[in-house]
């Protein structure tokens, strides 16, 4: 039998030891980030066409009903849940894992008074929907576990679903109503978003300034706006003012330098006192044209304001990975999105043409004036989560504010060469 020495002994003592500390600090650590799991009860995923699957609760012990939808991001589910965006809707994530880094504190506040790690004051969704809840959660910014907040805000999660056959059936059959019901609840009714004005319920009641002093004047509509948007149009020099959907416009323009229109939930027809004030401002001519730019639901706004149309789309485009062509540099970015409508690019006006195209189904990603600097993106340049591929077109917005909008509209090309001849990869 091989013997140690008595030095190599005592050095494996101690590695021995070094790693049983290492292990009990590790566990204290996951003592201090595990969750209540007394929260735990189980609950059915019940959608319109009969389908029902079984499934544990977390989060607020409450049962809803809303559209069932599903992103593609891997992480970013803060900032999701809090986007208005998602207001009323069942948001499923097919990333298998959620809740293993936790969540913000959401009393810490950014320079300009906003919640430092999230897209408004609360929750939007109604509920979130995964496969794998992790009731242990570890990261240098988490204050609680997605559990606890989830609770705190009133919304419901759900996990052990399978999701990645939920999400095969909405992209075979397009997004469907669901509820998810507690055992020993009564089931609430089917309720579709989409039949009510959900833009009025997200957006700001009274106008507030962000940035003040800044030399560029910006009037930002709010129908669901995300914190983001407003953190770059400032830290871009602009002072921004946003005010309701249905604010009337035309009464601040003398003061403004461009407007801004925001994303928002819902049926954009919906909105039809934000659509009035748009016509009004398309209908401006000379030197009173105000450069214009909208995000998400003001591409769809801004495009019924000129005429064209809008329509559903079958299960719509949400996650952090949907690939987009500039039809005029034909430039292709990966783009952050979170809709369900776009417009039907051939109803679009004489004067207006699709200034981004959506490389996966071909649908309109946005559309630009072709004498008035009016333009906008179906997808979200301000991230949060995703990657910042667009953020450029806030300084497209700004420098066409800061020059009266005079000049034209110029979308910087990223100056990618064609190889002359294949990488060599030996």
């Amino acid at each position: 039998m091989h013997r140690l020495s008595l030095t190599k002994q005592i050095r494996l003592g101690q590695q021995r030891m070094v790693t049983m500390q290492h292990r009990q600090r590790t566990m204290i650590v996951v003592r201090k980030f595990s969750t209540n799991s007394d929260r735990r009860r189980n609950a059915t995923l019940e959608l319109e066409d009969g389908t029902e699957l079984r499934g544990i609760s977390f989060g607020a012990d409450t049962s809803v009903s809303g559209e069932l939808v599903f992103s593609t991001g891997m992480v970013g589910y803060s900032e999701a849940l809090t986007d208005p965006s998602y207001k009323g809707q069942l948001l499923m994530l097919t990333f298998p894992m959620v809740g293993n880094y936790g969540v913000p504190d959401p009393k810490k506040m950014d320079e300009f008074g906003l919640p430092a790690g999230f897209e408004s004051y609360k929750i939007h969704a109604s509920a979130l929907v995964c496969q794998d809840y992790s009731y242990f959660h570890s990261h240098w910014n988490a204050k609680s576990p997605l559990s606890d907040w989830l609770a705190n805000e009133g919304v419901p999660g759900i996990h052990g679903i399978d999701t990645r056959m939920l999400t095969k059936k909405i992209r075979d059959k397009g997004s469907m109503l669901g509820r998810i019901v507690l055992d020993g609840t009564q089931a609430p009714d089917y309720n579709d978003p989409a039949a009510t004005n959900v833009v009025a319920e997200v957006s700001c009641k009274e106008p507030r300034i962000f940035g003040q002093g800044n030399p560029i004047k910006i009037i930002a509509v709010d129908c669901g706006i995300k914190f983001n948007i407003i953190r770059q149009l400032v830290r871009k020099g602009a002072e921004v003012k946003v005010v309701p959907y249905d604010y009337p416009i035309m009464n601040d323009l003398e003061w403004a330098d461009g407007v801004f229109l925001s994303n928002g939930p819902g049926d954009p027809t919906m909105c039809t006192d934000t659509i009035d004030n748009l016509q009004k401002l398309l209908a401006l001519q000379g030197d009173d044209v105000k450069p214009l730019f909208g995000i998400c639901l003001g591409n769809q706004l801004l495009a019924l304001a000129a005429g064209a149309e809008t329509a559903k789309l079958p299960y719509g485009n949400r996650g952090q990975n949907q690939p987009v062509r500039n039809n005029f540099n034909k430039d292709v970015y990966i783009t952050p999105q979170n809709h369900g409508y776009m417009i039907r690019d051939e109803t679009l006006p004489e004067g207006w043409k699709t200034l981004f195209t959506n490389e996966n189904d071909g649908s309109n990603e946005g559309i630009m004036h072709e004498s008035k600097p009016f333009f906008t993106a179906q997808f979200h340049p301000e991230a949060c989560g995703g990657p910042t591929d667009t953020e450029f077109l806030f300084d497209v917005f700004l420098d066409a504010a800061r020059d009266g909008g005079k000049s034209e509209l110029k979308f910087p090309s990223r100056g990618l060469k064609k190889l002359e001849k294949p990488l060599d990869h030996s």
